[in-house]
């Protein structure tokens, strides 16, 4: 690492900024006294929404996952110790509708930034957003480390690729490079695509008499849902280990979508069951099996465990979803 960077004040790249994981780290990563540096994909106002608050302590640049040229650019001129890769469209379903985009930028993106680093700052530290999709089927329950991979759509067949490209580079180059094996992870920055932020958002607009109704698909699928905020917490001790690693970043337990429905319209004095209609048209293909992390390795390694459970994690941002109608009307 770069003694002197960090003597003085190190400089941190985070690409995909303007995401939840992103935002979360920035802020961070401001309160520990880095130059937070982040990279859009253009400057669509949904790609600063999220940073708005912090755009004055923050730079920001665009990037162009498919130009290596104008990633090294980016890299000479900021000269990063650290660099956290979230340039993605996360929305698992989209990876089905446009398969080659998603490669390119999750799969190629990943091996055009360790190859910016190998070129012109191989003492960054590297951390990667792996996925528990990368797991898919799984073959054991709850995953870990070593669990092998069977991916199931093309994101998670992408992540994968990005997860062993990580590897490939450590152990080839002897690059500071980790994947975090991230499950499930909300917050009310949430995108409303996802189930999550589509009940909580639900669960305030209906008690507040703006909707009336909302239709999901398999309301018995289980997922380990945990804060955002706490896993970016890990993403910075991770690389700040000795030795690089890959960690999973899990709560270790799984809630139902229906868990999360009665604890949101709960949470506003509405019983779910009057509100919420199943439908099968909306189930995910091929539904996913039981996803839930082991993150022994990261408790014990990293000395680090979620903070925000599950009924406070909804309770949150169906809080934040009541504010932000107050505010909008």
């Amino acid at each position: 690492m770069g003694t002197q960077t960090h003597i003085s004040r190190p400089t941190a790249l985070i690409t995909g900024i303007g995401g939840q994981d992103g935002s979360y780290l920035s802020e961070f990563l401001l309160e520990k006294g880095y130059r937070v540096v982040g990279t859009i994909p253009d400057h669509n106002p949904a790609n600063i929404d999220r940073i708005r608050h912090i755009l004055d302590m923050i730079e920001v640049a665009e990037d162009d996952l498919f130009d290596q040229e104008h990633i090294e650019s980016i890299f000479r001129k900021y000269r990063p110790s650290e660099v956290y890769n979230f340039a993605a469209n996360s929305v698992l379903s989209a990876s089905f509708h446009q398969p080659i985009l998603a490669t390119m930028v999750l799969a190629m993106g990943v091996t055009r930034l360790l190859e910016a680093i190998r070129k012109i700052t191989p003492e960054a530290r590297f951390f990667q957003a792996s996925s528990s999709e990368i797991f898919g089927k799984p073959r054991e329950v709850p995953q870990s480390e070593t669990t092998p991979f069977h991916p199931r759509n093309p994101y998670g067949v992408s992540k994968v690729y990005g997860h062993l490209m990580a590897i490939t580079y450590r152990e080839n180059h002897g690059l500071y490079a980790c994947s975090g094996i991230l499950f499930n992870h909300e917050s009310p920055r949430r995108s409303p695509e996802f189930v999550t932020r589509k009940i909580t958002r639900a669960a305030a607009r209906i008690r507040m008499g703006l909707e009336r109704e909302l239709r999901l698909g398999n309301l018995d699928s289980r997922r380990d849902w945990g804060f955002a905020g706490d896993y970016v917490r890990a993403m910075w001790l991770m690389l700040q280990q000795d030795q690089p690693g890959d960690f999973v970043l899990a709560t270790g337990e799984t809630h139902s979508v229906r868990d999360l429905c009665e604890e949101a319209f709960s949470h506003v004095g509405l019983d779910y069951r009057d509100f919420v209609a199943q439908e099968s048209e909306s189930f995910r293909p091929p539904e996913t099996a039981q996803l839930v992390g082991n993150p022994t390795k990261a408790r014990e390694l990293l000395g680090w465990e979620p903070r925000v459970h599950f009924r406070e994690l909804v309770r949150m941002m169906v809080d934040a979803d009541l504010e932000e109608i107050r505010r909008t009307r």
